[in-house]
């Protein structure tokens, strides 16, 4: 079933580009997903075509107007629909991993609001499903965060990628643990070799290899996701001995200064 994906925005020519050209360009040609841009300049009431104003109690910046939003809103059938899911990217919302990249995965039709300037009259909020967050920052439009959350969410839909079960082993899919390093041809390449154990054909070292890279690059880079109630025994005693050499590593590193 084709998944719809809306966006009401001021600038759809942002998001009209991204669905052009990779996987999201060929999930449109064979009829996966159906984007659709929805201008909020139509759904003005004046001949300057106006979605912004002046914020109440002062202050720099504008604020986009309800109005325009809401009729479009209406007008496109797209309030309290069981089946669609309306989003806010915001700094004020729950901030996106994978496991609610699953989740909006699971609707078929996605809405996405689309802010500008210091963001939509917040009375907007009767209206949304789920506030979304792509992280501790700010950017000038909601139409990056939409592309960022739309990405991230066809990429699951089946079909889409060659191979269906591509994106089971990557970052953040097998135990929330960040995807081992990755090589291709050739195995040599100036002064730099591929690990030797990729190249040997045996299925059960590689898997072991994989899995203890998994392990270690989450260590190093983010520890903050290793669930030790979920990983089993010989995980527990891979991540020791992971320990064991980077501890090693340091002393020699630091006895060298």
């Amino acid at each position: 079933m084709t998944k719809k994906l809306v966006y009401l925005t001021t600038f759809p020519e942002i998001l009209e580009s991204y669905f052009r050209y990779s996987l999201p360009g060929k999930a449109v040609d064979r009829g996966l997903i159906e984007p659709k841009f929805i201008n909020i300049r139509d759904y003005t009431k004046d001949k300057h075509r106006t979605t912004d104003d002046t914020p109440f109690g002062g202050g720099p910046g504008m604020v986009m107007k309800l109005e325009p939003i809401i009729s479009a809103l209406k007008d496109n059938n797209l309030v309290n629909s069981q089946s669609s899911l309306v989003l806010l990217p915001s700094p004020k919302g729950k901030v996106l991993n994978q496991k609610l990249v699953h989740y909006l995965s699971s609707f078929q039709q996605l809405v996405f609001l689309c802010g500008h300037y210091e963001g939509i009259d917040d009375r907007i909020i009767e209206y949304v499903d789920m506030p979304i967050s792509i992280g501790n920052y700010i950017l000038g439009g909601g139409e990056i965060s939409s592309v960022v959350i739309t990405d991230a969410v066809v990429r699951l839909i089946d079909g889409v990628l060659n191979n269906d079960q591509s994106h089971v082993d990557e970052s953040f899919e097998n135990d929330n643990l960040l995807e081992q390093p990755n090589y291709t041809r050739p195995a040599e390449f100036n002064d730099f070799s591929v690990p030797e154990v990729l190249t040997s054909g045996h299925h059960k070292n590689i898997e072991n290899w994989r899995r203890t890279e998994n392990l270690r690059w989450t260590l190093l880079l983010k520890p903050e996701l290793i669930n030790r109630k979920s990983l089993s025994s010989e995980d527990l005693k891979r991540l020791r001995e992971i320990k064991v050499t980077m501890n090693n590593w340091l002393d020699t590193l630091l006895r060298k200064r």
